[in-house]
């Protein structure tokens, strides 16, 4: 696979990281909207970067501290990244509700995919990117600056900066106009 990374999923290290992720997962959502000081806390541990952001319960990731927050990042209920590669995600980013980024895959040939064989990709995603509710990027993807995907969009490919992209498979709509609110 070009440009992917294989990794073993079985691995003691890797399965030593994705549980250490999924308390801080389960710590994380179990907090009150209120208490923003523990969850700022549970950021720093978590993510490889952060410093302004809110998450919004539900949230889910393989590892974490593969994931790296521009500033003034938000993610609506209910965000999953899989993280086993590296996620760059912007300043001043917003996910809807339901949002994945699936920054891993695995093998198409059944004997090769039963082995646990896994591959992974960088996800990009620009400044000022807005990412509709149940969006869904998969590895490999960089989403240019300023640009807006489409509620239930699949992204397979790279988005270039400041346009609309919609659909299954993603296309680019238009750009964006920077005199219009629609």
């Amino acid at each position: 696979m070009k440009n992917f990374t294989e990794v073993n999923p079985l691995s003691p290290e890797l399965f030593a990281a994705r549980k250490r992720a999924k308390l801080l997962c389960q710590q994380l959502n179990a907090l009150r909207a209120d208490q923003h000081k523990a969850r700022k806390v549970i950021y720093k541990e978590l993510f490889g970067k952060v410093s302004s952001a809110y998450i919004e319960p539900n949230f889910f990731c393989d590892y974490g501290s593969n994931i790296f927050l521009g500033e003034s990042f938000y993610a609506n209920h209910n965000c999953v990244i899989l993280d086993v590669g590296e996620v760059h995600i912007g300043d001043r980013v917003l996910f809807g509700p339901n949002v994945q980024l699936y920054g891993t895959t695995h093998p198409l040939d059944p004997v090769e995919r039963a082995s646990g064989k896994e591959f992974h990709a960088p996800i990009v995603i620009g400044d000022d990117c807005w990412i509709g509710g149940s969006a869904v990027i998969l590895a490999g993807v960089t989403i240019g600056k300023n640009s807006i995907i489409g509620a239930g969009s699949v992204v397979t490919k790279d988005v270039p900066e400041g346009v609309v992209a919609v659909g299954n498979p993603c296309r680019v709509l238009k750009p964006i106009d920077s005199h219009s609110s629609s």
